[in-house]
């Protein structure tokens, strides 16, 4: 009898373990776009209602042409976050996804550390190719109806590891009242930083933890990533006052070694920039 009981125990586990991994490689497929408002102090009349589609951690994934198609001409900049495919990943899969984000809106991008393992003269001719402005540790400027804002690029350090980033680029000083957003892979580099004269970050890497067991949560080695994990962030000690820096960490919409997600959706973005309304 106690035999046959522990028959039927292990069956049962055994049943609830390929059910998750069912549901977990699931979760990892799902697609979808979350839609908010971020309003910014020092943002411009003019920029009120600009739309961004940001984009973090595609990996493997091909992004879904029948979601992003009706975006073109409704969104105004196509960001993308870095790990943009990884070793083994098809070049044609990367060129099918630079080539649908290019048509929707002007693309800009930077590296992560797995587009760096890659091979990246390939990858790189592949986004540049797309007619997309791959950042290397530089600003651009966007114009908008006689309004200008700076987008700093900031390149995963190829050398060194994660924490040798390359210094912020500078500002011109007739510039240093614009407003600034930065796209960088890994939210990490925030914490390297004296000073961020900026406000808003935009990153991913971090997966959201990618599984987030219960009762266990998601497991990160480094302090930070426990406190800045996946969301919108609102960073004490950089910024001002009057201009607090924000920080948005997407959970990515691919994922890392594994196709499981667990309690961390995969996810895209569709920012809507706004003025403050006093």
């Amino acid at each position: 009898m106690a035999m046959m009981w522990l028959l039927i125990l292990l069956s049962v586990c055994a049943g609830a373990a390929v059910t998750a991994g069912i549901v977990m490689v699931a979760a990892a497929f799902k697609k979808r776009i979350i839609a908010e408002e971020i309003v910014l102090d020092r943002l411009p009349a003019a920029f009120d209602g600009f739309r961004i589609l940001f984009i973090t951690d595609i990996h493997r994934r091909r992004l879904p042409a029948a979601m992003l198609a009706p975006l073109r001409r409704k969104v105004d900049a196509v960001f993308l976050g870095g790990d943009l495919t990884e070793k083994g990943s098809p070049a044609e899969r990367l060129l099918d996804n630079m080539t649908l984000t290019a048509s929707l809106a002007p693309v800009y991008a930077v590296h992560g550390n797995h587009d760096y393992r890659a091979n990246i003269s390939l990858v790189d001719n592949i986004i540049r190719g797309s007619g997309a402005r791959l950042l290397l540790d530089e600003n651009v400027t966007i114009e908008r109806s006689g309004s200008r804002v700076i987008l700093t690029g900031m390149d995963f350090p190829r050398k060194g590891g994660k924490k040798a980033y390359a210094a912020l680029p500078p500002v011109a000083a007739a510039d240093t009242e614009l407003l600034r957003i930065i796209l960088v892979h890994d939210p990490l580099w925030l914490s390297q930083q004296q000073e961020v004269p900026a406000d808003l970050i935009l990153a991913g890497h971090t997966h959201g933890g990618q599984v987030v067991l219960p009762f266990i949560g998601s497991r990160h080695g480094d302090e930070f990533y426990r406190h800045y994990n996946a969301g919108m962030y609102e960073i004490p000690g950089y910024g001002t006052a009057a201009h607090p820096l924000k920080l948005l960490i997407s959970r990515g919409f691919g994922t890392a070694h594994l196709p499981l997600r667990w309690g961390s959706p995969a996810e895209m973005h569709v920012l809507t920039l706004r003025c403050r309304q006093d």
